[in-house]
């Protein structure tokens, strides 16, 4: 196993690296001189309006929009011992796109298309509490089959507004459903929310580190499981519903990030917890970039890159740790 230090040196250095090709790479060229001018608010103006008003905050958006569904991802897997979890099984998922795609079809505003999505998400979280939560405490097991339940319903709903929207509308909304960053303009309410969500599951990484045995052996090593369990889960919640809101439903890497760091060899959350979200932003950065660049001036779904990039790096590790 490659230690802990070479990965966190790994991961710092690649931060920096993928904001760097993001905001010099797209249908604009920048050179790394005039990139360096932009920064420093001096040079051609043009260069500085690309860099500062659309390619920097896209980054910053990608980046903390890929950590916080890796960090759902990560409490996700361990809440129901599944490696297979993402942050869509809760099904909050489909609640904002269902609110969503019914504000655009309605031809509201961009506010109103996040309120609608938000509305969304409450109405599937109260449900899925509903459904779940028992006088002892959480169900993990009914968690899961509510969620799928109500994804499921939600997909129809999904597949329904396709159906009778506008055909203007619908590529649009198709590009929504598979992930767009591309009206990001102000991430600063997006990081604020990673902040705290990655401070709270790292203060809670040893609770998290006895789920992985189970509830009972948890509650003799005396872990308040009821409590551990609705908090995790109230934060893989809102980074699922945060990340949606921002950039719609891109998969994979809430699945993929955390199990490719537990197929290198770290299962202790005090290092799973941080080294995912970092991962998560670097993965979907990169895949934002290409989306973007590969077939400029057209955009391709930023879903659609992260698959292409992160299925080979996956296989590849599976294939490795046989």
């Amino acid at each position: 196993m490659v230690s802990n230090r070479v990965v966190m040196v790994a991961l710092l250095i690649g931060v920096p690296a993928v904001i760097l090709i993001a905001t010099v790479f797209g249908s604009v060229p920048i050179g790394l001189h005039d990139w360096r001018m932009a920064l420093l608010g001096e040079g051609d103006p043009i260069h500085y309006e690309v860099v500062w008003t659309h390619r920097l905050p896209r980054a910053m958006a990608a980046f903390v929009t890929g950590g916080l569904l890796a960090l759902a991802g990560v409490l996700l897997q361990t809440l129901l011992r599944n490696p297979l979890a993402d942050p869509y099984v809760l099904g909050v998922s489909g609640g904002v796109s269902v609110g969503g795609l019914l504000a655009m079809m309605l031809g509201l505003s961009p506010f109103f298309i996040g309120l609608f999505g938000l509305l969304g998400a409450a109405a599937v979280a109260a449900l899925v509490i509903g459904f779940a939560a028992r006088a002892s405490g959480w169900d993990i097991y009914r968690v899961l089959l509510a969620g799928v339940g109500i994804a499921s319903a939600c997909g129809a709903f999904v597949a329904l507004i396709l159906t009778i929207s506008p055909a203007g509308q619908i590529q649009g909304m198709l590009f929504w459903l598979m992930g767009d960053l591309s009206a990001s303009r102000d991430p600063g309410w997006l990081a604020a929310i990673l902040v705290v969500l990655t401070a709270i599951a790292f203060l809670l990484r040893t609770n998290l580190d006895a789920l992985t045995l189970g509830t009972v052996k948890a509650r003799l090593l005396g872990v308040a499981v009821g409590q551990t369990q609705t908090l995790a889960l109230l934060c893989a919640t809102i980074a699922t519903v945060a990340a949606v809101l921002e950039a719609g439903a891109i998969g994979f890497v809430g699945i993929a990030v955390p199990h490719v760091f537990r197929l290198i060899g770290w299962h202790a959350h005090r290092s799973l917890v941080p080294f995912s979200v970092v991962g998560g932003g670097i993965l979907l950065t990169i895949a934002d970039t290409v989306a973007r660049t590969v077939a400029a001036p057209i955009e391709i779904p930023v879903g659609v890159a992260t698959a292409v990039i992160g299925v080979p790096v996956l296989l590849w590790l599976i294939a490795r740790s046989r």
